[in-house]
């Protein structure tokens, strides 16, 4: 070959060099430019507040591998610049998989906003408050991982066995059936601890039964007391709770659904926690409740008869039915705009507020589109006056508007019992984004 060809031939393999590495740098260029303008749609949407447990990106320490952006199935976290950032942090549900996949450990996951502090009951080692045999494990105690969780309820258990001295009805009561809470109940089975296990809905999972349909759910085993270690490590929702509802039938957990710790009261040494159904004297109680709270009710006449719930769990069983749902969330859009695609179902959306604020785009684009069809009222500056079994009063502005109504579903969040805690003397921490 003679030096004029090869130099051809450096060439000609320095342009396809530089080819690729353009082709490259405008990929990067389009990604980071994506994610720029979701970022600024979801700070201008008030969308960039995580509601729980969220990642926290050290730079310094980033390389912008996007690793944790593609690990999250939320599509929350995105590369900005050649880092990492979260780009929408109202999708973060905090299964941690963006912390597991980054290559330098750069990623922490925290509680909290610089502007929103979240309260954390200040535990020992072995999740007891500062006030002796109230045990704290799990969301409420600060950690969202479903896998952490559901070893702080196995660990805690351990602690609570030595607690028992054989007085009182129970050793140990447990509020919570979500990661948390059936994890210490199997425990407290294998210790063979006198306990009762209590869960306001009518459901297992806690936090995870709410997670959007198909989403991951966990990401790490899980061991748990009397069953062994969970054989899949990345697992979606519906698989999860169906794993957990199969762990239920086989081992005999009692769960009493539909029972709502409403007070405990500090005794001699024990604990009466009184519920919607009754008390029962304890040594210990084991607080394993998701952040999501008791559901915040309306506190207007006929809210506590069968046609209120505080969720949508199926669409379709309102079919052709007159539905109200009260709600400014997202979760109050999507349920209106599900329910309004329903055949024959006619829904009105009612909220207390003038505008709705901190919700996605793509659920306003979509409750406009239901509103043209006829099938879906908004009443904003609305508020519930009365809920009786045909018929739902409303007062709009000042005005009060009756209308037929089958069903009324509230999604107004929900209550932490952190009033409650403070009563009996727990200590918290607020958190603000930090470890």
């Amino acid at each position: 070959m003679s030096r004029g060809n090869a130099v051809d031939y450096l060439y000609l393999y320095l342009l396809v060099l530089v080819l690729i590495l353009g082709l490259f740098l405008a990929r990067r260029w389009r990604r980071d430019s994506r994610n720029q303008v979701e970022l600024a749609e979801a700070i201008e949407l008030g969308l960039n507040e995580p509601s729980s447990l969220h990642p926290v990106v050290d730079l310094a320490r980033c390389i912008g591998s996007g690793g944790c952006a593609k690990a999250c199935p939320e599509e929350a976290l995105g590369i900005v610049m050649g880092k990492a950032v979260l780009k929408n942090g109202a999708a973060c549900i905090g299964h941690g998989a963006c912390a597991a996949s980054c290559p330098v450990e750069a990623i922490s996951l925290v509680f909290g906003t610089e502007k929103r502090g979240v309260d954390i009951p200040q535990v020992t080692p072995e999740f007891e408050t500062n006030v002796p045999g109230i045990f704290v494990a799990g969301e409420l105690g600060g950690m969202g991982l479903i896998r952490k969780a559901a070893e702080q309820g196995r660990q805690a258990m351990d602690f609570v066995k030595k607690r028992c001295n054989g007085k009182g009805d129970l050793d140990v009561v447990i509020v919570g059936c979500g990661p948390a809470g059936l994890s210490a109940g199997l425990a407290a089975m294998h210790h063979k601890l006198r306990f009762k296990l209590l869960e306001q809905e009518d459901s297992l999972g806690g936090s995870v039964y709410h997670y959007p349909r198909q989403k991951v759910a966990m990401t790490a085993p899980v061991k748990l007391a009397l069953v062994g270690k969970m054989k899949f490590n990345e697992v979606q929702k519906e698989k999860l709770l169906e794993f957990w509802q199969g762990v239920v039938e086989k081992t005999g957990l009692p769960i009493s659904f539909r029972e709502r710790m409403e007070d405990v009261e500090v005794g001699n040494g024990d604990f009466v926690v009184r519920t919607n159904r009754g008390s029962y004297t304890t040594r210990s109680v084991l607080l394993t409740i998701g952040r999501r709270g008791t559901p915040r009710k309306l506190g207007v006449p006929g809210e506590e008869t069968h046609k209120v719930a505080y969720r949508l769990v199926d669409p379709a069983q309102y079919g052709g039915q007159a539905v109200l749902v009260v709600g400014g969330g997202d979760s109050a859009l999507e349920a209106a705009i599900a329910l309004a695609e329903e055949e024959g179902t006619q829904v009105i959306l009612s909220y207390r507020s003038a505008a709705f604020s901190r919700v996605k785009q793509k659920n306003r684009t979509r409750l406009e589109e239901m509103q043209q069809t006829g099938r879906l009222r908004v009443m904003l500056n609305s508020r519930v006056k009365e809920i009786r079994e045909t018929e739902v009063d409303i007062d709009v502005e000042g005005q009060v508007d009756t209308c037929r109504n089958d069903a009324v579903i509230v999604c107004a969040g929900g209550e932490l019992p952190t009033p409650l805690l403070k009563k009996v003397g727990v200590n918290f921490e607020t958190k603000f984004g930090r470890l």
